[in-house]
């Protein structure tokens, strides 16, 4: 890392479980990838100034503030780094990116589709030596990264069928806390935009393809839940009084490609026995691959033009150093982490922001993502009519 070259300062907006994600990227970025310049760790933005200074204390920010504004108009703050409720995203996003600074954003881009469209107006108009990208993280597990270098290798063919689905059961218990991810106006969707973003995006990374038209349903098991007394990361404690959902629990909706390809997909928090069960299997003319990211560091690979008589999904232990992201790391066979693709997301912003190259995925590429989300929205309170993604 070059020494005469002025560190990207950055500044956090939220410091809750995403906010602790992100801090651990751009912590380690530096110490383990040989980067052309050095993020700065500068300021962390929360509400309250007793939690954001533990915070800041915890994960190594220099100073913090109570009002993201206060990032927006310092002059020494290069990067936006936005980790707040959906509801938030567009009014910080935006302001940053006037005032000329790159922007990161968590997923989904935004809690709306008109939203989002402003988002990705706001990125165009920003000019382009301003970037701004959208925290798909799951696109940098390395098996995750070396199934879409399969695919688009042609290993396995022209693709005709994907099944993606992300499975958690943290909400089967109906006395589980409302929380903001519960409440529509806070997190824009439940399960769909929390979970099925992730599906979507995945889905359209791999195959190369874009999504184009579905047909969906949603569908809410608990209508009401003990309002918390105090929120602490996914949980809390609840209280006597209850409050009304406002999002879906569960989303299920098949789709096409602009490739040819059909695709299902469900994103569900009532999965019982799932907890973090991020799945896609790509079947194409000669070949699958099969990703679980609860076995994140393995990649199922199957190659239909071997002999039959040794066919079968062959395991691949994605830890070798040829591998995407793996150089960096430790000796083969040695497994990454959750982690690990917030590390590979500063890592891949860093050098596309020095590079001066818009860095992926961008915000017009969220926006994509959230026209499905809307479609399957506008389906499934239309009786799962078939709806084209425009």
């Amino acid at each position: 890392m070059p020494h005469d070259v002025a560190p990207l300062k950055i500044a956090l907006i939220g410091h809750g479980f995403m906010g602790a994600a992100h801090s651990q990227g751009w912590r380690v970025a530096p110490r383990f990838h040989d980067l052309p310049v050095r993020p700065e760790m500068t300021l962390l933005v929360g509400r309250s100034a007793g939690a954001v200074d533990a915070a800041a204390e915890k994960w190594g920010w220099q100073e913090t503030a109570t009002d993201w504004r206060e990032a927006i108009d310092r002059d020494d703050i290069d990067v936006i780094d936005i980790v707040t409720p959906g509801g938030s995203h567009a009014e910080i996003a935006i302001a940053a990116l006037a005032a000329g600074k790159h922007v990161l954003c968590e997923k989904p881009l935004a809690n709306t589709l008109e939203e989002a469209e402003a988002m990705a107006d706001a990125a165009d108009r920003a000019g382009t030596d301003v970037f701004a990208m959208v925290g798909f993280t799951y696109r940098r597990v390395p098996a995750a990264a070396f199934a879409r270098d399969l695919v688009l290798s042609g290993a396995i063919g022209d693709v005709r069928q994907v099944r993606a689905s992300y499975l958690q059961d943290w909400l089967v218990d109906p006395e589980a806390p409302l929380t903001w991810r519960l409440k529509k106006d806070q997190a824009g969707s439940g399960a769909l935009g929390d979970l099925g973003a992730h599906a979507v995006d995945l889905a359209q990374f791999i195959t190369g393809q874009k999504v184009t038209g579905v047909s969906g349903l949603l569908n809410t098991f608990v209508h009401e839940r003990p309002i918390p007394l105090d929120a602490i990361g996914l949980g809390g404690t609840p209280g006597l009084d209850r409050g009304q959902v406002t999002v879906d629990d569960l989303a299920l909706f098949t789709g096409r490609f602009d490739g040819g390809a059909v695709g299902s997909f469900e994103a569900t928090r009532m999965s019982t026995g799932r907890k973090n069960a991020l799945r896609l299997e790509v079947a194409g003319t000669t070949g699958a691959i099969s990703f679980d990211l609860e076995s994140m560091n393995s990649l199922g690979f199957y190659d239909a033009t071997a002999p039959q008589t040794r066919q079968g999904f062959t395991e691949i232990m994605v830890t070798e150093p040829d591998h995407p992201y793996l150089s960096a790391w430790w000796p083969a066979g040695h497994a990454l982490g959750y982690e690990h693709g917030f590390v590979h997301q500063a890592k891949d912003f860093i050098e596309a922001v020095s590079e001066k190259r818009q860095p992926t995925p961008s915000f017009p590429d969220g926006l994509q993502v959230q026209k499905v989300l809307a479609g399957v929205e506008r389906s499934a309170a239309s009786d799962s009519i078939w709806t084209s993604i425009i």
